[in-house]
């Protein structure tokens, strides 16, 4: 366990292309993250990645839903940069993707009238456009958080499918998660998690957002640095009031 007081910590956060992928409020998130830590007094660096940028190395690497046409300005983007990223998650990067950022951590996305768009792989996954738009609050039974559940709000049509070692965020209580069909949410691979939980994610679920804070500390200093406890009351009633919502 690191001894260095939190005072004398820092991490730092990429944020991948703002202004094209930031649906249903996903920028609360960065926000979660960037209040957590200075609460703590852990020194946080937010560097905005915009379309033509060189990306550099972060800590952790966040990234947004969008709709189709911003996507795929974005999937061109991040190609480019997919051995780079690619090497980052191996070296212990943590990432975060939601909705449209999370379909492009995968192979591929494939839309019902245009073209496919090629992912950067992170995790063995694929989407494919689906008929039906799954709206509605999320609740999810995870096995590696506590308190266990995660709650949020999904609307998509893609259909996710985990492969190989990617295995899933957690299991579906209430809504249809990746694909309405085998039950499982989001995706997890190495320190790279997907979710198409908005609303957004991590301001109604702090364990989850401090688990991504400790996994981007252990990133920058080789240790696991287990956090000082916030008051977290309010974000807890939240998150309880919204446990096992009706869909």
């Amino acid at each position: 366990m690191y001894n260095m007081e939190e005072k004398d910590l820092k991490i730092s956060i990429a944020h991948l292309y703002p202004k094209l992928l930031n649906l249903y409020g996903d920028m609360g998130n960065i926000i979660t993250l960037k209040k957590r830590c200075e609460w703590r007094g852990i020194k946080v660096e937010i560097e905005e990645i915009g379309v033509g940028d060189n990306i550099k190395e972060h800590d952790l690497y966040f990234i947004g839903g969008g709709q189709d046409k911003q996507q795929v300005d974005v999937a061109e983007e991040l190609y480019k940069n997919k051995d780079f990223l690619q090497d980052e998650r191996d070296k212990g990067a943590v990432f975060l993707g939601i909705c449209g950022g999370y379909q492009l951590f995968g192979h591929y996305y494939q839309p019902f009238d245009a073209d496919k768009l090629n992912g950067i792989s992170l995790m063995d996954a694929y989407t494919v456009a689906g008929k039906k738009r799954f709206i509605g609050n999320v609740t999810v039974e995870t096995d590696f958080l506590s308190p266990k559940t995660l709650v949020g709000f999904e609307n998509h049509s893609g259909l996710t499918y985990l492969q190989g070692d990617t295995k899933p965020l957690g299991k579906i209580v209430v809504g249809n998660g990746n694909n309405g069909t085998d039950k499982s949410e989001g995706a997890r691979y190495k320190n790279v998690f997907g979710t198409y939980l908005h609303g957004s994610l991590l301001p109604k679920n702090p364990h989850f957002a401090d688990y991504l804070i400790e996994l981007a500390l252990e990133k920058r200093y080789g240790e696991k640095i287990a956090l000082s406890k916030l008051d977290d009351s309010i974000e807890y009633m939240t998150h309880t009031s919204l446990t096992g919502k009706a869909y």
